[in-house]
């Protein structure tokens, strides 16, 4: 759709495309008084700035509304399609993960044991922005980022989140 398309997106629907962008209700609620948007690069920058001021707990919800990297359950269904939750950003979560449908049994088994170990430390799913990146890649980011404290953690993610968000934002408006 269009920047204009969506500036006049009746209020139901714009929130739907934007927590297709951004599964955070703070972050679509404060995104809503700037829209009409007067072009892309204004848009972002609001999307980014909302972003930040939304709270660890807004940052959280956010995350949870991505599959894990690599899901096993999740690709032995049909990549997202079974998961209702996700159902509205399969598509892009699929080109977002689509290193991983390559990627050896050895790579996914590990990528599953170390999503585990981060969500039993962090209490969140890993969060990365898996555009461009290899199966192989976002492992070594995983296990490296493992070693961080909650408060580094937690800011990483977050950073890693906004990627996605304005990227699934150029897509929905390209």
């Amino acid at each position: 759709m269009t920047l204009h398309e969506f500036n006049i997106l009746p209020k139901v629907r714009l929130i739907e495309e934007l927590t297709k962008c951004c599964g955070s209700s703070a972050w679509v609620r404060r995104m809503l008084p700037f829209i009409p948007a007067d072009d892309m690069v204004e848009l972002m920058e609001d999307a980014g700035e909302q972003w930040y001021k939304c709270s660890e707990e807004d940052w959280k919800e956010a995350f949870s509304h991505h599959p894990e990297i690599g899901e096993i359950e999740s690709r032995s269904k049909g990549l997202f399609s079974e998961k209702k939750k996700f159902a509205s950003t399969a598509q892009w979560a699929l080109a977002e993960q689509g290193s991983v449908n390559t990627a050896s049994l050895q790579t996914i088994e590990a990528l599953a044991i170390a999503n585990k170990l981060y969500k039993e430390k962090f209490g969140y799913i890993f969060i990365v922005c898996a555009t461009g990146k290899s199966a192989e890649e976002m492992l070594d980011i995983l296990q490296k980022r493992l070693m961080n404290t909650a408060e580094e953690e937690i800011r990483l993610a977050a950073d890693e989140q906004i990627k996605i968000t304005l990227l699934r934002l150029e897509k929905l408006l390209s």
